[in-house]
């Protein structure tokens, strides 16, 4: 029994929910999102909540179940609040700035790092903090990966781009022999 599938998602005002076949569409204004489920779990929108159920008593239906009630209910989030990271840039010389819809990192590196940031995603840069900023979940800690990739921190020192809440686990460097 899936603890997460059973619990209903509630369908804020301002946001329509349709079902047609396998799947979801979700509408906010302009703004619209589609969850397809492809066969995998029943959905039904009753009395301003989506109820997801399994279509089968094995192991793999009941996992369905509570991966597809998540999805939903990070669409929802995305469309009324939206999702957002914080990267941090340490290091000397290290920096990052806003060039148009490109992001532009100088990470110690010989040549700039230009990174240009997709569709609905918003980046913003304070100093060494860089938010990022959009309405889907997956792609927002893509992109945050992607940009954390360039220059990973690392443990001698601490240098790189890290998470804003990750914690570096320190190394002591070389010891001169006596």
């Amino acid at each position: 029994m899936s603890r997460i599938g059973k619990q209903p998602v509630s369908i804020p005002s301002g946001i329509d929910v349709s079902v047609e076949k396998n799947v979801l569409k979700f509408k906010k204004g302009n703004q619209v999102k589609e969850l397809d489920t492809k066969g995998n779990v029943s959905v039904k929108v009753e009395n301003g909540n989506i109820v997801f159920s399994p279509v089968g008593d094995d192991r793999q239906s009941k996992a369905y179940w509570g991966t597809y009630r998540a999805l939903a209910n990070n669409v929802i989030i995305g469309l009324t609040s939206g999702f957002s990271r914080q990267l941090e840039i340490n290091g000397v010389g290290y920096k990052a700035a806003i060039k148009g819809k490109v992001l532009e990192l100088t990470l110690g590196f010989s040549h700039l790092i230009n990174f240009p940031f997709p569709e609905g995603i918003d980046i913003t840069v304070d100093k060494n903090i860089v938010t990022i900023k959009g309405a889907d979940k997956q792609v927002v800690g893509q992109v945050a990966a992607q940009v954390r990739g360039f220059r990973p921190p690392e443990p001698y020192k601490g240098k790189g781009v890290k998470y804003l809440e990750e914690r570096i686990i320190r190394k002591a460097g070389k010891t001169a022999k006596k």
